[in-house]
C-alpha cells in the first residue's frame, strides 16, 4: 500500500511540476532605461511560443529553472544614525512617501534587509558610546542616545514590512578605553584585557534592542578591520579576528542565549577576502560560530574591475558558510552628479555579479542622506539611492534606487535562484525562482547600443529588445 501511496505522489508532482512548466506563456517586462521615462516601469506583456535552438548569430538568453542554487535572504541598506536623523528633518507626507518607497513590496522596492551601527560611526552626528569612560564592567550600559532618532525609524520601517525586517549589527569602534590609541577614531586595536568585556558588549546591545521590540538577525565582527580611518575603526589581523570569535565573541553569544544570531567575520572588501576566510573558516573551533563572510565594494582593483572571482574562490572552497554583501555606496557626495546614469549601472553591476557567485544578501549603505551627503562628522559625504533636500523638504530618487528595485521588488526573500546564462557578455543577468512559481530574469545592458534578443526557456521563446544603458526584469508567469 505505501508503495502504491508513494508512486501516486510522485506521479502527482510529476504532473504538477510538467504542469507549471508547460503554463508559462507570459512574460512581463519591467524597465529603467536611460534618457527616457521608463522608471521601474512596465513596459509590455509577451507571449511565449514555441522556440527551437537559436542560430549563431543570434543573441539568446537562456533559462533553466530546474538548476536551483543559493536562497535569496534579502536585499536593503542601512538604517544610521544619518539616515534617521535625515529623516525627521523630513515633513510627515515626505517620512511616509520615503517608508513606501523603499519599503512597500507593492508600491516601492520591497527592501526587506538592514544594518545599523553599534555605538557611532562616520554617519553620526557626533561621537558617541553606550558606556563611560573606564566601565571595564558595563555598568553604566546605556542606548538612550538611539532612543531619540534611530530606534524609532527601525520601528517605522520594521512596521512597513509587517514585521519581516532582518537586521544586523555592525561596530566601528569598541570605546577608546578599550584601545591601544585610547581613541575611538584612527584605527588603534582592542586592547587584549578588554576581550571578553568587548564580547559582552555585542550581547548587552542586541538584548537591549530586542527589548525596544527591534529584533536582531546577525552581527559582524567589526566593520573594515584592515582600515585606519579619520573616523571611528579598529584594527583586527585575521588571526586576531579568528582568535576573537573563538574564544570570545563566539562563546559569549553562546553563553548569553544568543547563538542563533548569525555571526559574520571580515565585513571589508573583496581584495583580501579570500585570506580573511580560510583564516578562521580552517579553523573549526572558530568556525563553528560563523555563519557567513561579509564583504565591501572599496577596494582598489585595475583590470577586470571588481575583484568578483576572490568573492567566488570563498563560495568555492566553503559552500556551508554565507556570503553576504555588507556595505557599498557612491563616494564623493556632489549635488550635481545626482542625475548620473553610471551610478546605478555600478550597483547593478556588483548586485548581478554578487548574486551570481552565491551571494544570499545585499546591503547598500545609508537609505537616505541629506543635500549634503550626509550628516557625518568627519566630512566623509557619499550618496544615497534616495536623497533629502531638507532645504525645501523633497526626495531625489537616483539611479540607483531604479536598479536596486529591479531585483529587490521582484526577485523575494525565499526565492531561488535559478541557472541563466547569455550567449554574449553585453548583456548581464542573473534569474530567481519566487515562492510564488514566478521566474524574474533581470538583464542589464551598460553599453550604447540597443541588442536584441530571444529570452528561452525549456522550447519556449519570446524576442525582446534591451535599450542602452538599461536594466530590465522580465517577470515569467
Amino acid at each position: 500500500m505505501k508503495k502504491y501511496l508513494i508512486l501516486s505522489i510522485a506521479v502527482s508532482c510529476f504532473y504538477l511540476v510538467h504542469a507549471q512548466q508547460s503554463t508559462r506563456n507570459k512574460v512581463t517586462v519591467y524597465l529603467s532605461a536611460k534618457g527616457t521615462d521608463y522608471r521601474l516601469s512596465k513596459t509590455e506583456t509577451l507571449n511565449l511560443s514555441a522556440k527551437g535552438q537559436p542560430v549563431e548569430t543570434e543573441v539568446a538568453i537562456f533559462v533553466d529553472p530546474n538548476k536551483t542554487f543559493q536562497t535569496m535572504i534579502g536585499i536593503g541598506g542601512a538604517l544610521t544614525d544619518a539616515a534617521a536623523e535625515t529623516f525627521y528633518k523630513l515633513p510627515a507626507s515626505k517620512q511616509k512617501e520615503f517608508l513606501t518607497a523603499y519599503y512597500d513590496a507593492d508600491k516601492g522596492i520591497g527592501y526587506t534587509w538592514g544594518r545599523t551601527n553599534m555605538q557611532s560611526c562616520d554617519f553620526s552626528s557626533d561621537v558617541y558610546s553606550y558606556v563611560q569612560p573606564g566601565d571595564k564592567a558595563l555598568n553604566t550600559f546605556d542606548i538612550s542616545h538611539d532612543k531619540k532618532y534611530r530606534i524609532p525609524f527601525i520601528k517605522a520601517v520594521d512596521a512597513v514590512t509587517g514585521g519581516k525586517l532582518k537586521l544586523f549589527i555592525s561596530p566601528w569602534s569598541p570605546p577608546a578605553f578599550m584601545k591601544s590609541n585610547n581613541d575611538v577614531l584612527h584605527g588603534g586595536k582592542l586592547l587584549p584585557e578588554f576581550d571578553q568585556s568587548w564580547a559582552t558588549f555585542y550581547t548587552k546591545y542586541i538584548k537591549a534592542y530586542e527589548k525596544e521590540g527591534i529584533k536582531i538577525f546577525g552581527l559582524t565582527v567589526q566593520n573594515e578591520p584592515m582600515a585606519t580611518q579619520k573616523w571611528e575603526s579598529c584594527i583586527f589581523t585575521a588571526t586576531e579576528e579568528r582568535d576573537f570569535v573563538k574564544n570570545f565573541l563566539g562563546p559569549t553569544l553562546q553563553k548569553e542565549g544568543l547563538s542563533n544570531k548569525k555571526l559574520m567575520v571580515w565585513d571589508h572588501n573583496r581584495d583580501l577576502v579570500y585570506d580573511r576566510a580560510s583564516t578562521i573558516l580552517e579553523d573549526p573551533e572558530a568556525a563553528k560560530y560563523v555563519w557567513g563572510v561579509g564583504y565591501h565594494w572599496y577596494e582598489t582593483w585595475t583590470g577586470a574591475g571588481m575583484a568578483f572571482e576572490n568573492t567566488r574562490r570563498v563560495a568555492e572552497s566553503f559552500p556551508d558558510k554565507h556570503l553576504v554583501f555588507t556595505e557599498g555606496c557612491a563616494e564623493s557626495f556632489n549635488m550635481d552628479r545626482v542625475n548620473e546614469w553610471s551610478l546605478g549601472e555600478k550597483y547593478g553591476y556588483s548586485m548581478i555579479n554578487d548574486f551570481n557567485i552565491g551571494t544570499v544578501a545585499w546591503t547598500d549603505w545609508n537609505v537616505l542622506l541629506d543635500e549634503k551627503g550626509g550628516p557625518n562628522h568627519v566630512g566623509n559625504y557619499c550618496f544615497s539611492p534616495i536623497i533629502a533636500d531638507t532645504r525645501n523638504g523633497s526626495l531625489i530618487y537616483t539611479s540607483e534606487y531604479y536598479y536596486i528595485g529591479h531585483l529587490s521588488k521582484f526577485i523575494r526573500p525565499g526565492a531561488k535562484r535559478i541557472a541563466v546564462s547569455a550567449s554574449r557578455d553585453k548583456l548581464l543577468t542573473t534569474a530567481y525562482l519566487n515562492t510564488d512559481g514566478k521566474i524574474a530574469v533581470v538583464v542589464m545592458n551598460n553599453g550604447d547600443a540597443a541588442i536584441p534578443y530571444s529570452l528561452l526557456i525549456k522550447g519556449q521563446g519570446a524576442a525582446i529588445n534591451s535599450l542602452p544603458h538599461s536594466i530590465a526584469t522580465l517577470i515569467i508567469d
